[in-house]
């Protein structure tokens, strides 16, 4: 929500609370608070204030309502400067602004620019987790998907003010980089004898085939004559770096970048799981039970205390957990995991731990990247790991590009499963969300290409748009001035597909407004005016595409 339009409502929120005090003067304060109407034709904005005095004025919502509303026409008759219509319905007092509150929001977006709704930076730093894998195999679906929450949600909340520091953690401090030694050396031997067994809970993927000929190129037949434990933690260490090598290039592909890649093998080569085991001992919330160590979990809601240490010495994966999260809950001011399926049990478990280690349970919050179904239009296709049939990031830029990509893993609800159709996506249409937003931004361009530069420069430079009444054109403004306060809802909800909507809607307006209102009239105040609004409209467009990893097209 703009300046401008906050600071007029906070006008009348100040003559609503004198009336309430007038005619009900032993009411204490009320919190008057604003949301958008049911329907758009009732106004702008609405407050339900009416429905807290009911009881104390012995009356319905809607007589209070309307009684409320009367007061102010006859105590505050200025209002009528800012709001062209206020009403009593249903026992909400619905707004209407006057033209000139918009016209206003839409000089201020057109002066700001790009830095329209931005904050000022507050000093409150954020670890944002939001890139996990085993370094197993190259990357898949999943990644994509949790891959585009995180670094929509770090775009937002830089935008807020927030010094977000963005973290991939490398699940390298397991028994999976012994199987995949194992799998790479049973393709490096198929090399040279293709009846060599295949391990039984092998990665069987093809994409270890490349890496072990690069061996066999290196070092011939050399491994073929060692042992087990000369040659395996060759081809898990060889393994573990090439594919970890991959993965980065992979996201640095989809436009998405980490400041650290945590490896857990550093963690615990550093001390740092130690120093969170002990953290916890030292707190008393662990004991010993036959020869492991646990963590006293229920102790901190979770449903079963959990292992950190097994009765041979070797720390779990939970403990590993530990002594990454203290590291960040020292570094940051909260701290936020973006984990994939089937980790529900996760979030209240990673709380329990921050508030184990002397934090608040809040400082430390966990979203859901829900399962994905791939579709081409009616068919489904076929993802199998273990059957080695698997479906990479890497097939998915290809195959429909990282814009199309990007925006279609933000559209839905983290905690909702997707459905991606590989045909849409592909799609010029505009039943393709993603091909209809950025031809909003092209149309945009279209415009001002066939406009006369004096105008478009005119209209950047601060026209008078007294001209702009239209209802599509006070729609589009209206919706364009939500952007900071729909920025900053996106960040306080962890809701990255608000900004995708939104970018539906933005477009959807203009599309409304520009064929309902012929931008380049004769008359020239009108025509620059509509063409600030256009200004104004693509430099939203832009933002939000830009938070969501995608391009803004001049032409498509």
């Amino acid at each position: 929500m703009s300046r401008i339009i906050t600071d007029a409502l906070s006008i009348f929120a100040g003559a609503l609370r004198d009336a309430i005090a007038a005619r009900y003067p032993d009411t204490p304060e009320t919190d008057i608070a604003f949301e958008a109407p049911r329907r758009p034709e009732f106004g702008d904005v609405a407050t339900n204030a009416a429905f807290s005095l009911a009881k104390i004025a012995g009356s319905a919502p809607q007589q209070v309502a309307a009684a409320l509303v009367a007061d102010l026409q006859s105590s505050a008759p200025k209002l009528g400067e800012l709001f062209a219509d206020i009403s009593a319905t249903a026992g909400f007092i619905n707004l209407r602004f006057q033209p000139a509150i918009w016209q206003a929001t839409l000089a201020r977006i057109v002066r700001d620019g790009a830095a329209f709704g931005q904050s000022a930076p507050n000093g409150v730093r954020i670890s944002l987790e939001f890139g996990s894998a085993n370094p197993t195999g190259p990357l898949v679906v999943v990644q994509g998907r949790t891959c585009s929450i995180g670094a929509t949600l770090a775009n937002a909340m830089k935008f807020c003010g927030y010094d977000v520091f963005t973290e991939w953690i490398i699940n390298d401090a397991g028994g999976q980089l012994d199987t995949l030694g194992r799998s790479l050396y049973a393709r490096y031997r198929q090399i040279y004898d293709p009846a060599f067994p295949f391990p039984e809970e092998g990665y069987p993927g093809d994409y270890l085939k490349p890496i072990a000929q690069s061996i066999a190129n290196a070092d011939g037949e050399r491994w073929t004559r060692e042992e087990e434990s000369a040659w395996l933690p060759l081809f898990s260490q060889v393994g573990r770096d090439t594919l970890v090598d991959q993965q980065r290039r992979t996201v640095e592909r989809f436009g998405v970048h980490f400041d650290l890649w945590q490896s857990e093998k550093e963690l615990q080569e550093a001390g740092a799981v130690q120093a969170g085991l002990q953290r916890l001992i030292d707190d008393g919330v662990t004991y010993e039970d036959d020869g492991a160590i646990y963590f006293r979990a229920t102790q901190f809601g979770d449903d079963k205390d959990r292992v950190l240490v097994r009765r041979d010495g070797r720390p779990t994966y939970f403990c590993t957990d530990v002594a990454y999260h203290y590291a960040k809950l020292q570094r940051s001011d909260r701290v936020i995991d973006i984990l994939g399926p089937d980790h529900h049990g996760y979030i209240g478990r990673l709380k329990g731990l921050a508030e184990a280690l002397g934090y608040q349970r809040d400082r430390l919050d966990a979203l859901i990247a829900q399962q994905i179904t791939l579709m081409r239009g009616r068919e489904q296709v076929s993802m199998s790991k273990r059957a080695g049939h698997i479906v990479t990031l890497d097939d998915i830029i290809d195959e429909v590009g990282v814009d199309a990509a990007r925006f279609f893993f933000v559209l839905p609800a983290p905690e909702s499963p997707l459905t991606f159709d590989l045909q849409l996506a592909k799609e010029e249409s505009n039943e393709n969300p993603v091909y209809y937003v950025q031809y909003g931004h092209a149309r945009i361009a279209s415009v001002f290409k066939n406009a006369d530069a004096a105008d478009v420069e005119a209209a950047r430079a601060g026209a008078p748009l007294e001209s702009l009444s239209h209802p599509a054109e006070l729609a589009l403004i209206r919706r364009i001035a939500e952007l900071p306060s729909l920025v900053a809802n996106v960040v306080e909800r962890l809701a990255p597909h608000r900004l995708t909507r939104y970018a539906r809607d933005v477009a959807s307006d203009f599309h409304q407004f520009y064929t309902e209102c012929k931008i380049l009239t004769p008359e020239k105040d009108e025509r620059v005016a509509r063409l600030s609004l256009c200004i104004a409209t693509q430099t939203v467009l832009a933002t939000v595409l830009n938070m969501a990893g995608v391009s803004a097209p001049e032409a498509m």
